[in-house]
């Protein structure tokens, strides 16, 4: 067995998926909500027996690599080192596990472990004590700070390139790494980053990926300096703290959205381990997936200024558009979740937190202080402001639910409830639909799975197939054929690479089917599926045999239904 091999082998893909997705056991196959694409059903089916995972909404499907390369953003050698450290699975020696993306992302993310370590020395050291000041006003002891790995970049602008550079990193990755920046007179590069409080920022795995800088001094700007998009950082997927706060959201049900990064770690130096921030832009959409494949219940809990209400007020439009069950927290005496918990102390945010409104009725308060609630026409346009945010709730009865408490909320008609609903219908009743899974009948799949399970299936049932073929009419053909090419020792991963996309698609709802139990297959099950398709088939060519006889002799043409007989009679005796 190669390397390779015996890695998906020890990499279990089912626990590997499950660290990144929800998954549920039925029939023959875990399901889930595909981290891939946005969608409100589950589509996503990962299967234990194949060891691969198949998305039938948008498509994506493979290996326990294939999965990591996609959710975790890597290159293939990447995925494979992942996974391999993960399982504690030594790499062989002298193989060279990289191509040249490969190398170019492995110095950057070196590079990033080394400016984490200087800037952590730095934060300890004389040149922090600014550093170290203002994480005592805010509240922050040394252990949380060390826990979240919080660091310090001096004024001088030299001391990390300096540092870079006697440890051997090359100019062509010192320019893509975003952790310094060339000079105008192209006479070398300067630090990005000085005099800052600096945050290091992880992928899921909990790699260092990026750094934001908060300022300390007034005069400087911005006051949080965020990494540049790297060939490792992208920011507009990336959560802070989300490698910290899965488990916690995942056990609780729901994460909490907030702002920055001291809110987050006054949060979690409070005790509540499942808060996250967007790493410096708004919310995105796939910000909210990557939420929502660890819990789908989300409390948004933004600073209570105008800014901060508009930024909610956005994001609660966007994690509607994902199926995340949505409340908002807005926090009494205008204070932020940080100075909230170190003001009022970690049981009166518990509190808060339980007692916050589901978001519907929050955006509700929004429109009655936006427009006039005395008037009939600012009543109105209170609902419209409303409308698009019920629109993008899932579930139809659970829409119509909400907008007729909303409107009775805001004192509007409920007939102006039904007129909406009426034509949000009328719009919907056009939409295309799915197509059909291909029909294959119950033997021919039975067939398939016991060539696929059983390597005795295959050695006793494979040499029948070619010559069988044409008269069983078979749908699978050409995964058949592909099956006895596949060779010894049979593996999946090849069979599906010798497959067309429509030869793919339908082996892959084959292996997914519900109908399908778990069981053993063998040989003998093989060849009874086999034998009751040739009769079937004979059956089948008997009965039309038959009716071209009878065709034959309406038409007067004895020559040709005497030969017609004698056909029936020969496939009679065989």
């Amino acid at each position: 067995m190669d390397f390779i091999e015996q890695l998906k082998s020890s990499a279990d893909i089912v626990r590997v998926v499950g660290e990144y997705v929800r998954l549920r056991k039925t029939g023959v196959r875990w399901v889930g909500l595909c981290p891939f694409h946005s969608e409100k059903t589950p589509s996503f089916g990962v299967h234990e027996t194949y060891q691969i995972f198949k998305c039938f909404g948008c498509g994506a499907s493979g290996d326990v690599i294939k999965f990591v390369q996609e959710i975790e953003g890597l290159t293939f050698w990447e995925a494979v080192k992942l996974l391999a450290e993960r399982h504690g699975i030594p790499l062989p020696r002298r193989a060279d596990f990289s191509d040249e993306q490969t190398r170019l992302r492995a110095g950057i993310y070196e590079m990033h472990e080394v400016a984490f370590q200087h800037f952590r020395l730095l934060l300890d050291s004389a040149a922090g004590a600014d550093a170290r000041a203002y994480l005592a006003r805010r509240g922050v002891s040394p252990k949380l700070a060390e826990e979240f790995g919080l660091g310090y970049a001096d004024r001088g602008g030299q001391s990390l390139i300096r540092r870079l550079q006697q440890g051997g990193f090359q100019a062509d990755l010192l320019e893509n790494s975003g952790l310094v920046a060339a000079r105008n007179d192209g006479s070398g590069f300067f630090d990005r980053f000085r005099g800052r409080l600096m945050f290091p920022i992880h992928n899921e795995s909990g790699k260092v990926i990026a750094f934001a800088g908060r300022a300390l001094a007034e005069q400087d700007e911005p006051k949080y300096l965020n990494s540049p998009e790297t060939e490792i950082y992208r920011k507009s997927y990336v959560l802070y703290n989300l490698h910290r706060a899965r488990k916690s959201a995942r056990d609780g049900g729901f994460s909490i959205l907030v702002e920055g990064y001291m809110d987050v770690i006054g949060l979690h130096g409070a005790g509540v381990p499942n808060a996250i921030a967007s790493c410096g832009t708004a919310l995105t959409a796939q910000q909210v997936r990557s939420l929502k494949r660890h819990a789908d219940g989300v409390v948004v809990n933004f600073d209570p200024d105008a800014a901060g209400s508009n930024a909610a007020e956005r994001s609660v439009n966007l994690l509607l558009e994902e199926g995340m069950r949505i409340r908002v927290l807005e926090l009494e005496g205008g204070l932020d979740p940080d100075e909230y918990v170190k003001q009022r102390g970690a049981e009166a945010y518990a509190s808060a937190l339980r007692n916050a409104p589901r978001y519907f009725e929050w955006l509700a308060d929004r429109a009655r202080r936006k427009f006039d609630m005395r008037a009939a026409e600012g009543r109105v346009a209170g609902f419209q402001f409303l409308l698009p945010a019920i629109r993008r709730i899932p579930s139809r009865i659970e829409r119509a639910a909400i907008a007729t408490d909303v409107a009775a909320y805001l004192g509007v008609d409920s007939s102006l409830v039904l007129a909406e609903f009426r034509s949000l219908a009328a719009a919907q009743t056009g939409a295309p639909r799915k197509p059909s899974a291909p029909v294959v009948p119950p033997d021919e799949k039975i067939l398939l799975r016991c060539l696929l399970g059983s390597e005795d299936a295959r050695r006793q049932v494979l040499p029948h197939i070619a010559s069988l073929a044409p008269s069983l009419k078979l749908r699978t053909v050409r995964i058949l054929d592909a099956v006895a090419a596949a060779g010894e020792p049979f593996r999946f991963a090849a069979l599906e690479g010798r497959l067309h996309e429509e030869d793919r698609e339908l082996l892959s709802t084959l292996v997914f089917a519900e109908d399908m139990k778990e069981q053993e297959f063998s040989a003998q099950q093989a060849l009874a599926c086999l034998q009751r398709m040739r009769a079937a088939a004979r059956e089948s060519d008997a009965a039309d045999l038959k009716a071209r006889i009878k065709t034959a002799e309406r038409e007067g043409d004895l020559q040709r239904a005497i030969a017609l007989a004698a056909e029936l009679a020969r496939l009679g005796r065989a």
